[in-house]
């Protein structure tokens, strides 16, 4: 869904609880950088909207989207984080690179998610052009990397629901 479509209101900062304590990772791919670092400054205003403190945000430079799935590994590995948040951009050229690119980055985004039970959140701009890429951070069609951060807040408040339903029922 298009970050214009989304209505942030839904979510609120009081949705949280103790956004003070939530530790974010974001592993951003350096190829197409003019549009990644878009997408990294549309991450960190909804962060900032919802008082997670900069401090508590761990940024990581990866070389292209390949390598986003490796470097949220190493950050949920190397650091104890609610989510972790990769934002990427792969266009497509002359050949069929970015299919694979685009199907290995969401499968291994999957499965790492999966696999630490932690949300880690696609943040990966699929697109044929340039210009659709630019609409998509920032441009006519918001940012995605707004859109994510504020998947990962959900995610992270959905959590923080049912753990703390969790341990309100049986015997303690």
């Amino acid at each position: 869904m298009a970050t214009k479509d989304y209505k942030e209101n839904d979510f609120k900062p009081a949705d949280l609880n103790h956004p003070e304590n939530i530790k974010i990772g974001i592993v951003v791919s350096e190829w197409h950088s003019s549009i990644t670092e878009n997408l990294l400054n549309g991450s960190k205003e909804v962060l900032s909207k919802f008082n997670i403190s900069e401090d508590n945000i761990t940024i990581i430079k990866v070389p292209g989207s390949f390598e986003l799935t490796m470097g949220a590994r190493i950050l949920l590995s190397s650091m104890k984080l609610d989510a972790v948040i990769c934002l990427g951009c792969v266009i497509k050229g002359e050949t069929n690179h970015d299919d694979y690119i685009n199907q290995a980055v969401a499968t291994g985004i999957t499965n790492l998610g999966l696999s630490s039970g932690k949300p880690v959140i696609f943040g990966l701009l699929t697109v044929l052009n340039q210009q659709q890429a630019e609409d998509r951070a920032g441009g006519k069609y918001g940012n995605k990397g707004s859109e994510c951060a504020l998947t990962a807040l959900q995610m992270i408040g959905i959590r923080q629901q049912f753990s703390e339903s969790k341990s309100k029922i049986g015997f303690s």
